[in-house]
């Protein structure tokens, strides 16, 4: 019997949930989580060096080390640390037991709740209350020297514990074996946004070492290109996103340098790439994608389209070359500018301008953040060029306006 088109609720449920682990492009969840920590840590090698040295005695009975991470919010102060104490047990599995305990002080706010998250690492049954802090470190001696382990202890987000509860208790972990001959029961890794050595005594400044001090950089959008390509190998689909895609992401979060920035805009991509899936869908990441996901946070500078309402007609005409093809393409050369700005010059029936005119026109375009350019070696190794790119603002968006502009200008 005709039924109009009607389908019983359960079958429409089913439809819409059919999404769910579909798996057109995302292979891996886990690999979006901020908390994942990846088999190698990639564009930060000079800082892994650095990190090293400071703990070059590890391989001794009696080596410890210790430093204070700093550096702004998505820099990597915690994979870094985490990637570290991971690959220092398997390295020096054969030489001595090294333990790790991995405490965000955010959460534990207090030092008492700090030492009692080390005992629950290092022994679960430990009981949490009821004991001293005098108590608590005693525990954590006799722990130790009973397993004749390393421990080596990541205090994340110190500032929140020391705001607290002062530094005491870095004091303490620092003078962990003065009761004992020999050494080398405890290594401190503290990590912070802020500069926590202004705010430490110094006594604690001395024991830790003034020049145990690694500052880590924002990442550049090499550094942020190579994480999202990471991530996107671990993640995805094989052949659901390109190099271009991946390199137009990075310089989207370029701005903020900021690791999370980049994974969160692959993901929000990923995601709207998945909602469309069809049948007749391209089942890859494109420009679309990547522009409008997160359209409302506060670091995307494409919801203001009016930045070039001000541009002179042939700068328009010029930007519009750009846009037509960066429409259908992740980035451009400025050879192929001049040849569409041609064609666009032909369109609106106008002169074009010179050479040199219309690289001052890409440069004032860079310098509004309209367009981001890179210098890459051409293939073959032969000369270089520069490639064009526009990861801030949609393309199609842009041109629409452009011509809505350009229409009111010539007519």
């Amino acid at each position: 019997m005709f039924n109009n088109g009607w389908r019983k609720p359960s079958d429409v449920m089913s439809n819409y949930l059919d999404r769910i682990g579909a798996g057109w492009v995302l292979a891996n969840p886990e690999v979006f989580n901020f908390d994942y920590i990846p088999a190698e840590l990639v564009g930060r090698s000079d800082v892994q060096n650095e990190l090293a040295a400071k703990f070059a005695t590890l391989h001794s009975a009696e080596g410890s080390g210790r430093v204070v991470i700093t550096g702004p919010v998505g820099c990597g102060k915690t994979v870094l640390a985490r990637t570290f104490c991971r690959d220092i047990q398997r390295h020096l599995a054969n030489k001595r037991n090294i333990r790790s305990v991995h405490v965000n002080c955010r959460n534990a706010s207090t030092s008492m709740r700090v030492v009692q998250r080390i005992l629950h690492e290092l022994a679960p049954g430990h009981p949490d209350r009821g004991l001293s802090m005098g108590e608590l470190l005693m525990s954590l001696r006799r722990i130790l020297r009973k397993e004749t382990s390393h421990m080596i202890v990541v205090l994340d987000e110190v500032d929140h514990m020391l705001r607290r509860s002062g530094d005491d208790l870095l004091y303490q972990l620092l003078r962990i074996d003065e009761d004992q001959s020999g050494k080398g029961t405890l290594s401190l890794i503290l990590i912070s946004q802020e500069q926590v050595l202004d705010v430490l005594e110094t006594a604690v400044i001395s024991r830790m070492g003034s020049t145990n001090h690694l500052r880590i950089q924002p990442y550049s959008s090499d550094g942020l290109e190579a994480i999202a390509t990471q991530r996107a190998i671990d993640g995805l689909v094989p052949g659901t996103w390109s190099p271009e895609i991946i390199r137009l992401l990075a310089e989207k979060a370029a701005p903020t340098g900021d690791a999370r920035r980049v994974i969160e805009l692959l993901n929000a991509a990923v995601e709207r790439c998945e909602f469309r899936q069809d049948d007749h869908s391209e089942r890859r990441l494109t420009v679309e994608d990547i522009h409008l996901p997160l359209e409302n946070s506060p670091t995307t500078l494409g919801s203001n389209l009016e930045h070039i309402d001000d541009l002179n007609s042939n700068a328009m005409l010029v930007l519009l070359s750009l846009c037509r093809r960066l429409t259908k393409q992740e980035s451009m050369t400025t050879g192929d500018v001049e040849q569409l700005y041609a064609v666009v010059c032909e369109e609106y029936e106008q002169k074009m301008k010179s050479h040199t005119t219309v690289w001052k026109y890409l440069k004032e375009f860079e310098e509004r953040q309209i367009i981001t350019s890179r210098v890459a070696t051409i293939t073959g190794g032969r000369g270089r060029t520069t490639h064009l790119s526009m990861p801030h603002y949609l393309p199609k968006d842009l041109s629409s306006r452009l011509e809505m502009l350009l229409k009111k200008k010539f007519r």
